[in-house]
């Protein structure tokens, strides 16, 4: 069972539960003669209150396969969304009279019904997602940390819909006979294949003598991709970025632009008390200026001025720079607060209207740290491709970290993007932006 085809069927599930859910309450409260007269004025402000309430299942997380196991962190989950889905749909039918009714019983009833039956659905899906039947065997050939990680990955998370038959390091003659032998007795569905093996000609003419047995051959790099949203850096080459990455989208990037100048300015103009109130404290609470500025690198390296309010003492790099650690001494009472609510990153708005940032991007890095990272990071000047953001994908997928390690891991999720970059995944980078934010407060 693929994955798209497990999280539509989950998405169908809940809508469909949802109009029982309605169906059920009407004639709960009004029989079946009150159920046939006002299922149809019931109709059109619930399918609105629907989409809503599926839109902020997803926010949640509700539909990511990694979330399809019967845990403490799934009832956390569907609580929090349920309970987001009864203040936006009291909201909805109280504030907006166009909708013509507001049932206070019958949405209390509607939401009883709907939870147990929901949560039911979802423990019964849960547990056929990990269902033997369900996990799609493959096999697994190449070697590295990137495979390593992806077995043990794997292993623990059965809801990804996987079972790992077998993992061969090596493609020898031998290792050839075990792998047709293997399809042969029907237990593979798909083989997850390094790129360069790809080039070994015995295992291709193994693998290909052995299509007809329905096999699925898959390579390793974009298996990994749509398991960790993110690229491996071990499996691509330079012919790997000139097909994939080095690529303009122009009609993408002027419509990007125009919408981020507008945007900014609007919310310009809406957070200038906050400007004014920031500004004051600052200058209140230490000695120094309350702007900050601090040279980064842009896109195609030109380097820029990237403004903050500032956060730590006027003498935090009296000893050169360094990396800002979760809990920097070096920071004010007032930088604390500034940087837990990341108002301290408010100014970057005049960054997006001068053209220099996006809303969405990788974030740009200094250059005393650009210059260390390009030495012993591979591919790290890819990141400069394009313009550098307020958020990126790196942002919403990786916790805060400051380390030559933390620097390969996000580089992954920027080449992700840079791949994959489009309005909808900008948007959703913009979603889980506000969700991380909200979390923490």
């Amino acid at each position: 069972m693929s994955t798209k085809f497990r999280i539509f069927s989950l998405l169908l599930g809940d809508l469909f539960l949802m109009a029982v859910s309605l169906g059920i309450t009407l004639l709960i409260r009004y029989g079946k003669n009150g159920f046939l007269a006002l299922f149809p004025t019931h109709v059109k402000p619930f399918s609105l209150i629907f989409i809503i309430w599926l839109l902020i299942f997803y926010i949640i997380g509700l539909y990511e396969p990694r979330g399809f196991k019967n845990n403490l962190n799934f009832a956390k989950n569907f609580g929090i969304g349920l309970l987001i889905n009864i203040v936006v749909a009291t909201i909805f039918f109280y504030l907006i009279p166009s909708f013509g009714i507001t049932p206070k019983t019958n949405l209390l009833i509607f939401i009883v019904i709907f939870g147990i039956l929901d949560w039911l659905w979802r423990w019964v899906f849960n547990n056929l997602t990990v269902s033997p039947a369900a996990l799609a065997k493959i096999l697994i050939i190449g070697a590295g940390s990137d495979f390593e990680k992806t077995i043990d990955y794997l292993s623990r998370s059965p809801q990804l819909g996987f079972e790992i038959k077998a993992w061969l390091k090596t493609a020898d003659e031998e290792d050839n006979r075990k792998i047709s032998r293997m399809i042969k007795e029907g237990g593979i569905d798909s083989i997850i294949l390094a790129s360069h093996l790809k080039q070994n000609e015995p295992l291709v003419k193994t693998i290909y003598q052995n299509l007809a047995s329905g096999i699925e051959v898959v390579d390793f790099n974009i298996f990994y991709q749509n398991t960790f949203k993110k690229v491996s850096l071990e499996e691509i080459k330079e012919s790997w970025i000139l097909e994939n990455v080095a690529k303009k989208q122009r009609a993408y990037e002027i419509f990007k632009s125009f919408f981020e100048h507008l945007l900014a300015a609007l919310l310009t103009i809406i957070f200038l008390p906050i400007f004014a109130i920031v500004f004051l404290l600052i200058k209140i609470s230490s000695p120094g200026p309350a702007l900050y500025k601090q040279i980064r690198v842009g896109k195609n390296e030109k380097q820029f001025n990237l403004y903050k309010f500032r956060t730590m003492k006027i003498d935090a790099e009296k000893n050169g720079p360094q990396w800002s650690q979760p809990n920097d001494p070096r920071r004010t009472k007032i930088g604390k607060i500034l940087r837990f609510t990341h108002l301290d990153e408010l100014p970057q708005l005049i960054n997006i209207l001068k053209g220099d940032l996006s809303f969405v991007g990788p974030r740009p890095e200094r250059p005393e740290f650009v210059r260390e990272l390009k030495e012993k990071i591979p591919y790290y000047e890819i990141r400069h491709l394009i313009k550098p953001g307020f958020t990126g994908w790196a942002q919403t997928n990786y916790p805060y970290g400051a380390s030559l390690k933390d620097a390969y891991e996000k580089l992954q999720y920027d080449i992700y993007y840079i791949k994959n970059r489009s309005p909808i995944l900008d948007l959703l980078i913009i979603v889980k932006t506000a969700k991380l934010f909200f979390g923490k407060i």
